[in-house]
């Protein structure tokens, strides 16, 4: 764990990192958020019977979009010229559905929070669609799972 906290400066104010003199190297992240709904209305978000119309095209378009977005959203993250994002959903079992969004790119800086911001918004783009027929529905868990590249190299929630 880095000693340093990188988004204050040295008198504790809140900065933008300086990236200009790091490697452009190929980085990637992969964020998880998993989403609890009753079974009845998991059922209908994979038969397509919600009234919004099909949830799962909306969500993923959602979380690309949200990734995109990420440094109009994040005060201190840098634009960056994301080359992939790819938006997974996988049903868990009757009540739980999971979302992964990775992202990647070559430049000076990491996409894990472009990768937090998809899997989030995905997740909150999924209640919106869900809330008219389960106002129950919890956003359980949004973690980032791994990454690759830069100078702290790879780095995974199931290291063991």
């Amino acid at each position: 764990m880095s000693e340093t906290l990188t988004h204050l400066d040295s008198n504790g104010n809140a900065h933008m990192v300086d990236v200009s003199d790091k490697d452009v190297t190929k980085r990637t992240a992969t964020a998880r958020s998993v989403v609890k709904m009753l079974p009845e209305t998991l059922r209908k978000v994979i038969e397509g019977g919600l009234p919004k119309g099909d949830v799962l095209a909306t969500v993923r378009i959602a979380g690309i979009q949200a990734a995109k977005k990420t440094p109009d959203l994040i005060p201190l993250c840098h634009p960056l010229m994301l080359t992939k994002i790819t938006l997974d959903i996988n049903v868990l079992d009757e009540c739980h559905i999971e979302i992964l969004c990775t992202c990647a790119l070559s430049g000076k800086t990491g996409v894990e929070m472009e990768a937090l911001t998809g899997a989030s918004v995905a997740a909150l783009t999924l209640y919106d669609m869900c809330k008219a027929v389960d106002k129950g529905i919890v956003i359980c868990e949004t973690a980032l799972l791994e990454k690759h590249g830069g100078k702290s190299g790879s780095w995974s929630a199931n290291r063991g």
